[in-house]
């Protein structure tokens, strides 16, 4: 993952400090509503919207079925139209082979499209240390660059930034170029786009590499696809004479009939758009138009550790369409920040505890950062049951945290756990496995029932402060159900 995180707090620890943050919490409330809303209203405008998801969701199921396959298919395809394939195991690989790429043209200046796999690998430091200055060109992610800042959205990585504070970094890092910085400058969408735009004229002109990143990879043809608003993408794919993609590997669809289903989904659910304003395709080189040289590096750097969990594999369906972001009130109200992760919100609490494991503090939380109210999994377009996988990792964390593979299964390493943890397991175990004595312990349980504390003492105070312990009924399932019943106990 990007340097830019490393060092983060863990999620309890950055969300306690994002939620006192009353100007964050404004701008992340009056967005997410905003968006959502939109997006609502654009879905409902389809009348086969549950069809397309359950058919994105068979599309992207088959396709990590048989992922190898349609990989090297796609590499043949690529390879045929005059493209070259790189392929990276892990982002020190990934950074490298782009990093050497750059060098070879001699040029010491990149345009970027928006790209979070160049984010997830920390691609621009690595460009920085070797004397390479990347300028990112979506407005968004210029926003962040400039204010030395990270992303905290999928799709508005500025999001938590209102336009006050965005006229104060326009003011504050443009110039050059032969220009001054507009300090003249208003908070006015239509003046912050302008001096956007200014800003980033000379280095679309100028810029002879640009890097990528693809919404989407078509196996038959080796087509990339990138879907976008602002025409930035547009200027970096076909401007620079060499073009470089960075891609995840779980971004390939089969055929353009599967595009087809995405191309649908993807800007109602991210933009609210019927279809993005710009969706660009390229397919390898030609001798006349766009980049005389392309290069697609796949990306593995733990994708396939995820796609061997049987549960936790259908986080690479995700389009990222940040549909999932906009309506979890954990989000709202703790911002991408506190995620500590370049993917934020309920699909990076389940991706990247998984790309990254699950042994350090900040990611072992993440999956505990969820009410499991279920409305990012009735909002997914490729329907990721993201509850589902955030109790199976809980699970993994309380099992040792890290996941291990045997052959082609993942089994999750055993850990002690805390004392009075397992002591409470054991017992628990063991009435289960005695219905006698669990009939015998129910019966006393609630004859005693008015002695039963309502809090719990000692270091149990922590958890009963705020919730009264539940109240024991007056008479146990299995008495009640002999006693209605005529004297039968059939409930063993």
């Amino acid at each position: 993952m990007s340097g830019t995180y490393l060092g983060m707090p863990a999620f309890p620890r950055a969300a306690h400090e994002a939620v006192n943050d009353a100007t964050l919490r404004g701008n992340l409330r009056h967005a997410t509503h905003t968006i959502r809303a939109k997006r609502a209203r654009a879905v409902a405008e389809l009348s086969d919207w549950d069809a397309l998801r359950e058919a994105g969701k068979q599309i992207k199921d088959h396709t990590l079925r048989h992922l190898d396959t349609y990989l090297e298919q796609l590499e043949a395809s690529v390879t045929r139209a005059g493209g070259i394939v790189h392929w990276a195991a892990d982002a020190e690989e990934a950074n490298r082979i782009v990093t050497d790429l750059v060098k070879e043209t001699g040029e010491t200046e990149v345009v970027k499209v928006k790209s979070m796999a160049t984010q997830e690998i920390g691609l621009n430091e690595a460009l920085e240390a070797e004397g390479i200055r990347a300028y990112e060109t979506d407005l968004a992610e210029l926003i962040v660059q400039l204010g030395r800042d990270r992303p905290s959205h999928i799709l508005v990585p500025a999001i938590h930034r209102n336009r006050g504070e965005i006229r104060d970094i326009f003011r504050r890092e443009m110039g050059g170029w032969g220009r001054p910085a507009p300090d003249d400058l208003t908070d006015t969408p239509a003046e912050l786009a302008e001096a956007a735009r200014l800003h980033l004229r000379e280095k679309f002109l100028r810029a002879r590499v640009g890097i990528s990143g693809a919404n989407f990879m078509v196996a038959e043809t080796g087509t990339l696809v990138v879907v976008e608003s602002e025409g930035n993408g547009r200027m970096c794919l076909t401007l620079p004479e060499t073009l470089i993609s960075v891609v995840g590997i779980e971004k390939i669809v089969p055929t353009w009939q599967d595009l087809e289903v995405f191309l649908q989904t993807l800007p109602r659910s991210s933009t609210a758009e019927r279809m993005n304003p710009y969706t660009s395709t390229w397919t390898g080189t030609t001798d006349s138009d766009g980049p005389r040289t392309f290069h697609l590096v796949l990306l593995d750097n733990g994708r396939t550790d995820t796609l061997a969990d049987d549960v936790g594999r259908q986080a690479l369906r995700c389009i990222r369409c940040s549909a999932c972001l906009n309506v979890c009130p954990v989000y709202e109200r703790a911002g991408g920040h506190a995620y500590g992760s370049v993917y934020p919100g309920p699909i990076g609490a389940i991706l990247s505890p998984q790309l990254r494991g699950t042994a350090s503090a900040i990611d072992a939380s993440l999956p505990y950062a969820s009410s499991l109210c279920g409305a990012c999994y009735e909002v997914c377009p490729v329907a990721i049951d993201i509850p589902e996988v955030l109790v199976h990792l809980r699970e993994r964390v309380v099992e040792g945290g890290e996941a291990v593979r045997a052959g082609n299964k993942v089994l999750l390493r055993p850990a002690k756990g805390h004392a009075a943890e397992r002591a409470a397991m054991r017992a628990a175990r063991w009435a289960f496995t005695h219905p006698a004595a669990l009939r015998t312990g129910q019966r006393l349980a609630s004859r005693s029932r008015r002695l039963h504390p309502r809090t719990l003492p000692g270091p149990g105070r922590a958890w009963s402060a705020t919730r009264d312990l539940p109240a024991v009924p007056a008479e146990p399932f299995r008495d009640w159900w002999q006693r209605t019943n005529g004297g039968k106990d059939d409930t063993k």
